[in-house]
């Protein structure tokens, strides 16, 4: 049984701080062994990858055909796709595109009071590097949310690098690959390939970002490089906070809790309601609905270990400081009314509002992006977007009136810093 929190209680204030403070990301040390990786690769190039992709994911690149995943093979696999499933893919397509394409920031090019042009472009970088994973992480949903926001930012070249097992690959990935215009696909995976897209190979050209979700070593290799290439983040194990009110159906709740669970044994489902009796009928329908799931024994796992519900005496005046403290990668306000909680919850990755708005759908089809901030990095981070993709170049331009209105002050600032030829720069053309 899920101990439950009690907000009336007086010890309540340090178990919620133990809670808000506990780390579940992989306490490997990862580190060095990741650092050996990415050195080899880039001073070895494909002979490294080679001798990892054999070790890891026993799959041979012998010859110049096991190195990509032709583009035919990735219409193929969309081509013969159940046709439900190809039109819920081109949903989940449309509608991201859709979302994003509303990102796109607009340039600024305007001349102030004192004569002055000012202004900034936004570009797209060339290339982007996609990582989509293999194995029990295999989402195509993950690879629409990656490489789409890229190409509707401008990016001219999405590079994918994702690991084969024994040489298997898995078709949803390929027909989601055809739909976002992917241009290369290479069969590497691991903290090898990305050090591939971040140093460039004999065969795998660099790139510029490196998006996409990965475990550990994937994760650690993104760290390591940030830096030589841009990244979208170091994402941690998932996590949902429900915040719901006894008017709900327990069943609806406790599978919106488990659709996280089941992601992975480090995730993390938290449940905040006003009503002591609401809570245990949810957990009585988790442990009903655990029992049926394919993916039973991470989801036991999970909510075993990391599970909580917390009780407040007001949800409304107490739910909202205590979202802000966990600052979740998720969070659902299942009530009536989830105006007013929208308002004051300052940090999450995405909020979903309303009885009818599980998680789950925003892992899909609803358009916004589901690659978001884990690990209460959502109080200085955002979710993966238009922007990842993009930077941002200003540009200004003087004439000599406007020189002479604040060229002087210029000057002064440059010799109070002590950088005479700085102010040598700007004397110069007064005179």
């Amino acid at each position: 049984m899920i101990p439950i929190l009690y907000a009336s209680q007086s010890d309540f204030e340090a178990k919620f701080a133990r809670l808000v403070d506990a780390r579940r990301e992989t306490e490997s040390n990862v580190a060095g062994v990741v650092a050996d990786i990415l050195k080899t690769v880039k001073m070895r190039g494909d002979a490294a990858l080679a001798e990892y992709t054999q070790r890891f994911d026993g799959y041979a690149l012998a010859s110049e055909a096991d190195w990509r995943i032709p583009l035919e093979d990735c219409a193929r696999a969309y081509a013969e796709l159940p046709a439900d499933l190809r039109e819920a893919l081109d949903l989940a397509a449309t509608r991201i595109r859709a979302y994003h394409a509303a990102q796109l920031p607009q340039d600024r090019d305007f001349t102030d009071e004192a004569g002055v042009r000012l202004g900034a472009i936004w570009r797209p970088v060339d290339a982007a590097g996609l990582y989509v994973p293999g194995g029990r992480a295999a989402y195509p949903s993950s690879l629409l949310m990656n490489a789409i926001p890229a190409r509707v930012a401008g990016v001219e070249r999405l590079v994918v690098t994702t690991p084969t097992p024994r040489g298997e690959t898995n078709p949803l990935v390929l027909a989601a690959a055809h739909i976002a215009g992917v241009d290369e696909i290479w069969r590497v995976g691991g903290a090898q390939a990305v050090g591939a897209l971040a140093y460039g190979t004999q065969r795998i050209k660099p790139v510029d970002v490196i998006t996409g979700p990965g475990n550990a070593w994937v994760a650690e290799a993104k760290r390591q490089l940030y830096g030589v290439v841009g990244i979208d983040m170091v994402a941690g194990p998932s996590e949902i906070l429900v915040i719901a009110d006894g008017q709900n159906d327990p069943d609806w709740i406790a599978a919106d809790l488990l659709s996280q669970a089941e992601h992975d044994p480090t995730s993390q489902s938290i449940l905040i309601t006003d009503d002591a009796g609401f809570a245990r009928q949810v957990e009585d329908c988790i442990d009903l609905q655990i029992a049926q799931l394919s993916t039973a024994r991470t989801a036991r796992t999970s909510w075993d270990a990391h599970g909580v519900m917390i009780v407040v005496n007001d949800l409304l005046a107490e739910a909202p400081s205590l979202a802000n403290r966990l600052a979740a990668e998720h969070v659902e306000i299942a009530v009536d009314d989830p105006e007013r909680y929208l308002s004051a919850i300052r940090h999450a990755g995405s909020i979903f509002l309303g009885r009818m708005t599980p998680e789950a759908v925003g892992d899909y089809v609803a358009g916004p992006n589901h690659v978001l901030p884990t690990g209460r990095r959502a109080r200085f981070s955002s979710g993966l977007s238009v922007l990842d993709f993009m930077k941002r170049t200003s540009f200004l331009g003087l004439d000599a009136a406007s020189f002479a209105a604040i060229g002087p002050a210029a000057a002064t600032l440059a010799h109070a810093e002590g950088l005479p030829a700085h102010a040598k720069s700007v004397e110069l053309r007064i005179r």
